[in-house]
């Protein structure tokens, strides 16, 4: 039994899921094990406000999406709900409206968006990247390593992104806090992410029209040079694009590395200054705990099947990277002795044409091994400061971070000259 909401062409059926709730926070996974029994690789869900859509949960039917961009663009402007999307709507800002955006745009027109941000972001000099990702880790640790505790999450994980990106883009540290602020508030999808958004837009608003009047060795300065012809709109987008994706994600992935080295001893070694385990913890989170669960979106071009559903033209789907990273039709191993080492095949970094794109996956790996590191070489001892089932997410079934991590450690003095 369906029923349809006025001017939907998308049939929700009644034991449609709701994407919001505890379960999404504390066990995602069991969800999905159940939503995969009771509607196999492709289930219907339902978005706040009564908003159909279609999550993927399936290794193969994710390939089958993401390697179809002309039958499953990210057009967003293809979506059969616009007539009951009302302007507040708190998703919004996360599953897009149509703009002129690398992010919000398909086909020829996502291509010339690409064709101007990849070669900015392939044009950061690697060693230097990671002199300056060591550098602020160690003024982060410095201000908080003579106390003995720490909070990873606020102290260290989410600003490091922050502070690295506003080098990279030449923004003053002195604005990074503000727009972390920004867009943490956005990405939880709650009752402020339209302010958070618009917000947001106006620091990189800012920030453009300071580089075009003094442009600089930096990422906005360079992607301003581009032969192309691209409007203050479109650079705007693209930059909020570039900075959103870098921000939590990236602090997220560094975050839960941590959290799996602290609580699992097949990476005890790691905090003795094993190298090798940081790089071995890092993509088992991106198999087992990605920070983005689920990425909105594609829409189909035309009615279809997939799995064992119809989809019709304009539906939403929604991409559940955690979901099928976990498909058990494509695990290998099962139980927590899983490991993944040296296989790259999972989509925490979504696939095909749509994909994060290389260059900005490189230096996110970067940002996150280096504060690692750094962090590991500056407090050995460091451990839990509460039990680990007392570790809270943050309330987003789209990123899959956590609300804090509390450490403890021996006391070290600060090193000095990073302040």
């Amino acid at each position: 039994m369906t029923s349809t909401a006025p001017g939907s062409a998308c049939p929700v059926p009644h034991a449609a899921v709701a994407l919001s709730g505890p379960r999404f926070h504390t066990d995602p996974q069991a969800l999905y094990r159940e939503m995969r029994r009771d509607q196999g690789p492709v289930a219907a869900v339902e978005l706040p406000g009564g908003i159909p859509a279609w999550l993927v949960l399936g290794y193969r039917e994710m390939h089958q999406v993401t390697n179809s961009p002309e039958l499953f663009p990210r057009d967003v402007s293809l979506w059969n709900q616009w007539p009951n999307i009302p302007p507040d709507w708190p998703l919004l800002p996360m599953v897009g409206s149509p703009m002129p955006s690398i992010y919000f745009t398909a086909g020829a027109e996502h291509r010339r968006h690409l064709s101007m941000v990849e070669p900015a972001l392939e044009s950061v000099d690697p060693f230097e990247l990671r002199r300056v990702c060591e550098a602020l880790a160690d003024r982060l640790i410095d201000r908080f390593c003579g106390r003995g505790e720490a909070d990873l999450v606020a102290d260290f994980a989410e600003p490091l992104p922050v502070l690295i990106l506003a080098w990279l883009l030449g923004f003053p540290d002195a604005e990074g806090h503000g727009l972390a602020r920004a867009m943490k508030v956005m990405a939880d999808g709650g009752a402020d992410a339209q302010g958070a958004h618009l917000q947001f837009m106006q620091y990189m608003q800012h920030l453009l029209a300071v580089k075009r009047a003094v442009p600089g060795d930096d990422l906005v300065s360079r992607m301003l040079a581009h032969p192309g012809q691209f409007t203050d709109e479109e650079f705007v987008n693209d930059l909020m694009a570039v900075t959103a994706a870098g921000h939590l994600p990236t602090a997220d992935w560094l975050a839960n590395s941590m959290r799996l080295m602290l609580t699992d001893d097949r990476f005890a070694a790691a905090l003795g200054g094993g190298r090798r385990s940081v790089g071995q913890a890092m993509n088992e989170v991106l198999w087992e705990d990605s920070p983005t669960s689920i990425l909105a979106g594609r829409w189909a071009a035309r009615d279809t099947r997939l799995a064992d559903k119809t989809i019709r033209a304009g539906d939403l789907l929604l991409l559940g990277l955690a979901a099928a990273n976990t498909d058990p039709h494509v695990r290998q191993q099962v139980g927590n002795a899983a490991t993944h080492t040296g296989n790259s095949a999972h989509f925490a970094f979504s696939h095909g044409e749509y994909r994060c794109p290389f260059p900005a996956q490189q230096i996110a790996e970067t940002i996150a091994r280096t504060g690692i590191e750094v962090l590991l070489d500056r407090l050995p001892d460091i451990d839990l400061a509460v039990p680990a089932q007392n570790l809270v997410r943050r309330p987003s079934p789209f990123l899959r971070g956590m609300t804090s991590l509390p450490v403890v450690f021996t006391p070290v003095r600060a090193l000095g000259g990073f302040q």
